[in-house]
């Protein structure tokens, strides 16, 4: 420290530095160094600073025809930081400005997502130059009126828009104090001034370390205000306009005049507000990436205002701030909620639908849509607010590419959506970029949509059309591709177009056996194959030729696949089961036992365990592959356990295998009727069980419950096969037979009922729930109506049957 005393005189020094084009402006920028210095009484220095400073020399008037000599002399003679001898600096500095291309709209640094330029607005621009040596001049200004408060605004946002100041201007607290009391009590009188505070505090908000500042002074809060008055505002004139417009015929040529007058008024007034609107949410955009400011900006309804202008105004720059805070703040959940509230997709329907958008504002517009996809009722709104057309136009366009894919593939997931697909040019375009695509694996966005889309059957024709299913056969075998077999196993559970992979069935059952290293491949093989059912191929030919069942034999072994490709196998055997003579060869290759073994080692998997029964089912109607399962295996015991199991589609193909064995076997049949019998009388025996229990200790010979020669006699009459074969017992009417029985089609996975009743499993532990894996068999609704089921029938009541 020293005394002012001691202080006699301060000493600058400039020194030029280097001179240097401006990035975005017509405009070079000279580089110089202050150096300040305080001297002593006897001349010595007592204390110095150095600072580096530029100055902007603009040159809007640079054109193609400019002589860039002359401008170069001019230049140097009235800037002294500029030394003579840098002249053919400055003239290759202005041949580089002259030829420079102009950046294009929308261009800029990425933000959030989205390219978004620093905004520049008319009113900001002033002929002075700034300089931070007159802080305190400018500081003044701010206690003047509005328009020397516009012209102290304007300069201090000079000195702001250069980063390098703002660390300085933050320093003088006076300044900033000054300009956020302005701010908040002058901002709705003059649109100018407000947009050049707004804009400074904008510029501190671009760099994380000052937004301490904008908080400390309630900047935020005060730029909320802002946004809802001028929506309100806006509102206000809209309905004058439209009164004026109404008014204009009963007033003539006068009436129109006015009209027009009011028009134009209301366009500038428009293009005004939108500057600020503009500059405003650029600065809320920026402090929200403290999650709690953005907390505070909800609960003031931030998203019920951006949605409002999302629905009302047309100026793109403004629309992209508008959709790129829309798609930072849907990632919330309650944020997408309200949006869907406020009838979001209803404004991006429209927005998506304005020709010749900008392509940044499409981008992110898309961007936004994809967020908001994620929930149901939203993905179902996009899906009915008939933007497919424009969505499917996109496919091609390189920028948009991977969002719209991933966008179609959202709205493909709903099923009573997928037919609309056939309505447009999805189908072929997706088709092409499939088939001609450079790579041997297929993106996944592409792929996924094409594996969505083959669910509908419509969808599935187009695709097979014109050669389309021997093109995806040739790729998918050409590369291993398990997704595009994925795709083509959707295609094979539609009835209508099975016959067509049947000049496949040899390829696929090859590939089963020579794939070792891919086992999703073979699992999609191996789907395509059990998806093939109804179709008279001669499985046994297929087998023995390509010699597969060694194959199928090793995988149902213990350990030596997993659950995914053990499923596919059962359910290839299951489709094989329906040749007699490819059952036999089962039969001989011990298939039964191991499917036996397989079903007692994946008791909790409903989906094996519902496909291993309906094997059975298949092979009780070969007289061979019956005996076998009947007299040397235990598979009717283990039918009959699960006929009571939590899954409604266990018990159901239980209660089918079942219903053919009782018809084709007496002794099985019998033993299945008082299986069932004990079932639906089960809490009358246990009654039956504790009076004879309670009998046999009675002492009391009045007691009536001990009664042991009647209980003696129902339980002889219990144990009398006659009885179960009453005719009023079972429902004749229900009674299957072989030649009524169709084949089921892929089960579907099964739900748990609610009645306790059914939960009982015996031989398994509690039921898992189906995995939302590719679909089984489907048991069909007119099945279940044939085919009678004791368990659905009423239980017995004591004393009487029905």
């Amino acid at each position: 420290m020293f005394a002012a005393d001691d202080a006699r005189y301060l000493k600058r020094k400039v020194k030029a530095g280097s001179v240097d084009v401006h990035p975005t402006e017509k405009a070079i920028v000279v580089h110089y160094e202050v150096e300040a210095t305080i001297l002593g009484e006897l001349g010595d220095a007592m204390l110095g600073d150095k600072k580096l400073c530029q100055k902007v020399i603009k040159v809007k008037n640079l054109s193609g025809d400019s002589d860039v000599r002359l401008l170069a002399e001019e230049i140097i003679a009235q800037c002294k930081l500029i030394h003579p001898n840098k002249q053919p600096e400055v003239e290759q500095l202005l041949f580089y400005l002259q030829n420079r291309k102009e950046p294009l709209p929308g261009a800029g640094g990425d933000l959030a997502g989205g390219s978004l330029k620093e905004p520049t607005f008319e009113g900001t621009e002033i002929d002075e130059v700034a300089n931070l040596n007159d802080l305190d001049e400018y500081t003044d200004l701010m206690y003047e009126d509005i328009a020397e408060k516009i012209r102290g605004s304007a300069l201090i946002l000079q000195l702001a828009r250069n980063p390098d100041n703002l660390e300085e201007l933050l320093e003088n607290e006076t300044l900033v104090t000054a300009i956020a009391r302005v701010l908040r009590e002058d901002w709705r009188k003059n649109t100018h001034l407000a947009i050049n505070i707004v804009y400074i505090f904008f510029c501190f908000s671009s760099f994380t370390n000052f937004h301490q500042v904008i908080h400390h002074f309630k900047i935020g809060a005060l730029c909320m205000d802002a946004v809802e008055a001028e929506i309100k505002k806006y509102q206000s004139w809209e309905e004058e306009l439209a009164k004026k417009n109404a008014s204009k015929g009963e007033h003539g040529s006068k009436g129109q005049k006015d009209f027009e007058k009011a028009m134009q008024k209301f366009e500038q007034l428009k293009r005004k507000q939108e500057q600020l609107l503009r500059v405003t949410l650029y600065l809320l955009l920026n402090i929200s990436e403290d999650p709690k400011v953005e907390q505070k900006m909800k609960n003031k309804g931030i998203v019920v205002l951006l949605v409002k202008l999302l629905h009302s105004r047309s100026n793109p720059d403004l629309l992209m701030l508008v959709v790129s805070f829309l798609k930072k703040l849907s990632i919330y959940e309650e944020n997408k909620d309200q949006m869907k509230e406020e009838k979001v997709v209803q404004s991006i329907a429209k927005l998506l639908s304005t020709p010749k958008l900008n392509e940044d504002l499409l981008n992110q517009t898309l961007r936004l849509l994809l967020n908001l996809s994620f929930d149901s009722d939203l993905r179902q709104q996009t899906a009915k607010c008939g933007v497919l057309p424009h969505l499917v136009k996109l496919i091609g366009h390189e920028y948009h590419h991977s969002t719209v894919l991933l966008l179609l593939y959202q709205i493909s997931i709903e099923d009573r959506f997928k037919s609309i697909f056939t309505y447009t040019d999805c189908i072929p375009v997706v088709m092409r970029l499939l088939l001609e695509s450079p790579n041997e694996k297929v993106e996944l966005e592409l792929i996924a949509l094409c594996i969505n889309l083959a669910c509908n059957v419509t969808n599935a024709k187009l695709i097979c059309d014109n050669k389309g299913l021997r093109l995806l056969m040739k790729r998918a075998f050409k590369y291993k591709d398990a997704y595009i077999l994925k795709m083509l196993r959707n295609i094979s559970e539609h009835a209508s177009l099975k016959a067509q992979f049947v000049d496949y069935v040899g390829d696929l059952a090859k590939a089963v056996k020579n794939t070792t290293q891919d086992d999703d491949f073979v699992v999609e093989c191996l789907g395509i194959l059990g998806n093939l059912s109804n179709l008279n191929i001669d499985w046994s030919l297929v087998i023995q030729k390509i010699d597969l069942m060694p194959f199928i034999a090793g995988k149902l072994s213990p350990g030596a696949a997993e659950d995914d490709m053990l499923l596919e196998i059962v359910i290839f055997i299951g489709t094989m089961a329906t040749d007699e003579e490819c059952a036999s060869l089962m039969a001989e290759n011990d298939i039964i036992q191991r499917l036996i073994e397989l079903l007692n080692l994946k008791q909790e998997d409903d989906e094996i365990v519902c496909q291993t029964i309906y094997v059975f089912y298949q092979l009780t109607f070969h007289q061979a592959t019956r005996e076998i399962c009947l007299q040397q295996t235990q598979a009717p015991a283990y039918i009959i356990d699960l006929m009571h199991d939590k899954n409604a589609e266990i018990r159901r193909v239980c209660d089918m295998t079942l219903d053919i064995i009782s018809e084709l076997d007496r002794e099985w049949g019998l033993k299945i009727q008082r299986a069932k019998f004990s079932w639906h009388n089960s809490q009358w025996l246990e009654m039956i069980e504790s009076h004879e229990a309670a009998a046999a200790g009675s002492s009391n010979p009045h007691d009536m419950s001990g009664d042991t020669n009647s209980t003696a006699e129902f339980g002889n009459l219990l144990h009398n096969s006659h009885l179960l074969d009453h005719s009023d017992l079972y429902n004749e009417e229900n009674e299957n037979s072989p030649n009524f029985i169709e084949e089921i089609a892929r089960y579907n996975g099964g739900g748990s009922p609610s009645d306790d009743m059914y939960g009982y499993r015996g031989g398994r532990g509690a039921s898992s729930p189906t995995p939302d894996a590719q679909p089984g068999r489907y048991l069909g609704e007119d099945e279940e109506e044939d085919i009678g089921s004791f368990a659905d029938s009423p239980p017995l009541a004591p004393g009487g049957y029905y």
